[in-house]
């Protein structure tokens, strides 16, 4: 008895389209993207060796702490959304996360800036959102799905950094973190939803991240915290 084809839904289409087409649908749709996700992932990864710097580790646990961090939120991403892991099909988001762990570990300690971990950090939380956001649109998923991908892209990486470092979660700060994370996915959701071309609307959207989490930086900005 013959077996009927099953019917690819868009995930499982995607799936099963070669390595050429895949990029065309969350890396051709905006000459932005690509850049997004490559400053994202060396931004983070270039925090996850600071934080190996600052234990005074091994070369080997800097290129650890570099590569968890730089892909750590992407991956949690494309499993929640059904896509291919991105640096599984990719040498490239890789070999950036390991070039950053030289970079740290062939400099001075003394050099970097005191915040520079968190600017880093901060910088790589305003792209990575914003991607990941855009990606999970790219790939059909809903808006408000779509914009908590946003959130887990950004945020992820730096947990399983603290996690590693076993220091408190940056997450738990009372300065802003996720809600910056929050904000930039949102907008970036809302402004496609009203029409906006993307590259305006993620360049846009970067922006508000960006302000958002560097002015909690610089001035230690938080939402109210439980008083009663």
């Amino acid at each position: 008895m013959p077996m009927t084809p099953l019917s690819l839904g868009p995930v499982s289409a995607i799936h099963a389209l070669d390595p050429a087409r895949l990029a065309a649908v969350f890396d051709g749709s905006s000459p932005i993207m690509p850049w997004l996700d490559l400053a994202g992932t060396a931004l983070f990864a270039a925090s996850g060796a600071l934080a190996a710097a600052q234990m005074r580790k091994t070369l080997v646990t800097f290129m650890f702490f570099a590569a968890i961090t730089g892909v750590g939120g992407g991956t949690m991403r494309d499993l929640l959304i059904g896509a291919p892991v991105f640096w599984m099909h990719r040498s490239t988001p890789i070999a950036i996360c390991l070039a950053m762990a030289l970079v740290v570990w062939m400099t001075p300690h003394r050099i970097w800036p005191r915040l520079a971990l968190e600017w880093f950090d901060g910088i790589g939380l305003a792209a990575y959102s914003v991607f990941g956001a855009g990606k999970a649109l790219a790939f059909g998923i809903p808006p408000v799905p779509a914009a908590i991908m946003g959130v887990v892209t950004a945020s992820m990486g730096g947990i399983f950094r603290d996690i590693l470092a076993g220091v408190p979660s940056i997450v738990l700060r009372p300065e802003l973190y996720v809600t910056a994370a929050a904000c930039a996915a949102a907008e970036l959701v809302g402004l496609r939803a009203l029409g906006m071309a993307e590259a305006p609307a993620m360049a846009l959207s970067f922006a508000t991240g960006l302000i958002l989490r560097g002015a909690a930086i610089r001035w230690q900005l938080g939402l109210p915290a439980y008083q009663r």
